[in-house]
């Protein structure tokens, strides 16, 4: 990723002003690119505003004030990506990483007991004929071949283990993170494939229905919600 990032330049995604200064943070590589990521100083500046300014920032994350999914992070250049847990121990406040209905990064209030979800990416064959489970995240675990592309697992942060597991399958509850219907929480109605190159689509029941493509759609609970989105 380049070292230096201008704000008209920078993702729609990220919920900062464009005007008001040339430049804004680079980001480092990790598990979550521009699209998908914020870098955490602008996490701490811009969306929680505990901080004033730059060195403000860069200051309380030096200090080990800021954990993501309960590890603390001292990189202000550090990608912060959907469904992460971002949690200030000294005040006790937990917030969860989702997109609003405008593709912009907003932080949902989370109490203590927040469960970090995260979909199955992809399964690799490694040594042995072990099933490795790549996460969104760029977390990799290794687990019985029952898990299945799309899925969502629930982890144990601490632990580094799958404590539940939700099927990408119609009736279960979805959240759209891109596209027109971002931040939308609707039933799995239909998996449609497409065969060649195509993108599979998914049918989403709420108010109304509509449909996008598989890649939008995230796993989040079976008859309630996983999460907190409000």
């Amino acid at each position: 990723m380049a070292r230096h990032q201008k704000r008209v330049a920078a993702p729609i995604s990220w919920p900062i002003t464009r005007k008001t200064h040339h430049w804004v943070v680079g980001a480092n590589a990790g598990a979550h690119s521009m699209e998908t990521g914020i870098p955490l100083l602008v996490v701490v500046r811009d969306i929680l505003k505990v901080a004033n300014n730059a060195r403000e920032a860069k200051k309380v994350i030096n200090e080990k004030n800021i954990c993501i999914d309960g590890t603390p992070r001292t990189d202000y250049k550090h990608m912060v990506g959907l469904f992460d847990i971002v949690s200030i121990p000294a005040t006790n406040e937990y917030y969860r990483v989702l997109l609003d209905n405008h593709n912009r990064f907003k932080l949902f209030k989370e109490d203590a007991s927040a469960a970090k979800l995260c979909r199955i990416n992809n399964k690799t064959i490694v040594t042995k004929g072990a099933v490795q489970l790549n996460l969104h995240d760029g977390t990799n675990l290794l687990a019985s071949n029952d898990y299945k592309t799309f899925d969502t697992v629930i982890l144990d942060t601490k632990e580094r283990k799958i404590v539940k597991h939700i099927g990408y399958k119609p009736g279960n509850l979805a959240m759209i993170v891109g596209g027109e219907h971002s931040g939308e929480i609707g039933k799995i109605k239909q998996i449609r494939k497409v065969r060649g190159s195509g993108t599979n689509m998914v049918a989403i029941s709420n108010e109304r229905e509509f449909e996008t493509i598989e890649d939008y759609v995230y796993v989040i609970g079976e008859n309630t919600p996983e999460i907190k989105v409000v």
